[in-house]
């Protein structure tokens, strides 16, 4: 089945198949119904592998994360679908499980080759590691992993965001505040260690000290991980007035451990969540959240894709790249602070 049988067979040219199916304007829509009820009945499928290899693209932008478990990076694939889109490409996610062998595997000459752009949040491969693989493939870097400087590379303001939470639960009265997924060491440049610095310069600034032992470290940031760490902590006896968890999957743990243990929040204890994500404002109660601007990290992750696929060859490799670090946390209050 060849598109001029299609068009033979609506009594129109093999151009005007070709735009109805490349949603391409100039077609009435008395033509475009004709052509796709003619494209439905002879059962005619475009052959887009071929299309793409003549055009010498895939269509497809990969999107590499460590874990699609909790909310942040499934919703994080949506929006960059969503955006992707509107651009006429498609999202392909891979899931590495924070494993090295796994992001390497990821971003190995044969795979890159599959996409037109690439996506990667890493978590296990430093600046030395990504320095081996040759880059054909535009990428895009997202989070604090570093990178080497001929990257696009895209953050999040962890600091200024988890200073913000921490310091409306004190302004509002918090004197002893549990921070889960803290480090007790917070020097490198991950997640966790930059969130803690944040936290840690709130109490600085306002004149509280701060009790070691309220920095509870997890090993993962989901709902079970804040849950375990909430009931250890009360268990353990040492008192708090405040939990400001360090992703809302884990605050949603702690809510949870907070109930079993017949505590009322926020009249007990206040909580606090970060990520802002879709489903914290139908938690019972609502969940108060740092929104660390989801929305607009989307909108420049695919714009510096874009840029660097239209220079096309090379990975668009003479291109400067940017880095840029996201500027415009903001605090959504909800009814778990007060």
């Amino acid at each position: 089945m060849r598109m001029i049988d299609v068009a033979r067979e609506a009594g129109v040219s093999a151009m005007t198949v070709s735009n109805v199916i490349n949603g391409r304007t100039g077609v009435s829509a008395e033509t475009r119904l004709r052509v796709l009820a003619t494209i439905a009945d002879l059962g005619y499928q475009v052959n887009h592998a071929a299309r793409h290899l003549r055009a010498g693209r895939t269509g497809a932008v990969g999107l590499i994360v460590p874990d699609l478990d909790g909310p942040y990076y499934a919703q994080l694939a949506t929006r960059l679908a969503r955006d992707l889109h509107e651009r006429g490409l498609h999202l392909v996610l891979e899931q590495t499980n924070a494993s090295p062998e796994r992001e390497l595997e990821a971003i190995s000459f044969g795979r890159l080759r599959m996409y037109d752009g690439l996506i990667m949040s890493l978590l296990r491969l430093d600046a030395a590691d990504l320095d081996q693989v040759s880059f054909e493939t535009p990428v895009v870097f997202i989070g604090e992993r570093p990178v080497p400087p001929a990257f696009d590379h895209i953050m999040m303001d962890n600091v200024g965001g988890a200073r913000l939470a921490t310091r409306h639960l004190l302004k509002s009265g918090a004197r002893r505040i549990a921070v889960i997924g803290g480090r007790h060491d917070d020097g490198t440049e991950d997640m966790p260690s930059l969130r803690t610095r944040g936290y840690r310069q709130a109490h600085a600034e306002l004149g509280v000290e701060i009790d070691p032992r309220l920095v509870v470290e997890v090993e993962s940031f989901t709902t079970p991980s804040g849950f375990r760490a909430l009931t250890w902590l009360q268990e353990s006896g040492v008192p708090f007035d405040a939990v400001f968890a360090f992703t809302d999957a884990a605050a949603m743990g702690v809510l949870r451990a907070l109930a079993d243990a017949g505590l009322q929040v926020p009249q007990d204890v206040q909580v606090m969540g970060f990520d802002n994500g879709t489903e914290t404002e139908f938690l019972v109660p609502r969940l108060s959240s740092v929104e660390p601007g989801n929305g607009a990290m989307a909108e420049r992750i695919v714009e510096l894709l874009d840029r660097r696929m239209a220079a096309g060859g090379n990975g668009g490799a003479e291109v400067p790249p940017q880095v840029t670090t996201m500027v415009n946390a903001r605090l959504v209050l909800r009814e778990t602070t007060r």
